[in-house]
């Protein structure tokens, strides 16, 4: 298996989390993505530091992890992103996208350590683009819950994986449309 990157391609995150996936400490899982050009760059797996209250907190450190990849990603590769262009992270729990929109849900959200507001600051700043994404879809559920071996093998093409044979026919078809050039 390798990763396939194409020539042209967005940057794109995703975050997810398992709600007290740990039965011992009952700390939730952090699962985060980030993929350029069709492929996967960076990736992280960890136990969150804290214990969360609700899917919501999970969801949210975890999208908040994502950002400081992503604040990383936008530094350490700007030749591969023009300035106007942003990271869209995708989020499969609409109560944390709207936490991290809406300032004013403080009330509810006091009890979330300070560090991990910073997700609000790159959102109100334009810096980040959030974006629902149904959980079926999500790419980081490969890092936090266990799954089939047809869900296993749906998302890892979705990170860019692809098999030696499908590597060499590519590369085979590209020498073929090359030659054809003048």
């Amino acid at each position: 298996m390798g990763l396939l990157y194409r020539r042209i391609g967005y940057f794109e995150a995703y975050s997810d989390a398992d709600f007290a996936g740990d039965k011992k400490e009952r700390k939730s899982t952090t699962g985060v993505i980030c993929k350029h050009a069709s492929a996967a760059i960076t990736w992280q797996s960890k136990r969150q530091k804290c214990v969360a209250h609700s899917t919501t907190v999970a969801e949210y450190v975890s999208a908040a992890s994502a950002c400081k990849d992503v604040v990383w990603l936008k530094k350490l590769l700007p030749e591969c992103q023009s300035d106007n262009e942003n990271f869209t992270l995708y989020i499969d729990n609409i109560s944390a996208i709207k936490l991290i929109k809406n300032p004013e849900f403080h009330q509810r959200s006091k009890h979330i350590d300070i560090k991990y507001h910073y997700i609000r600051d790159l959102y109100r700043t334009g810096e980040i683009k959030l974006r629902y994404i149904k959980t079926d879809a999500q790419v980081a559920d490969v890092l936090t819950k266990p799954l089939t071996k047809y869900k296993f093998m749906d998302l890892r093409s979705k990170l860019g994986l692809v098999s030696k044979t499908e590597l060499y026919n590519l590369k085979c078809k590209e020498n073929k449309s090359d030659r054809g050039r003048v």
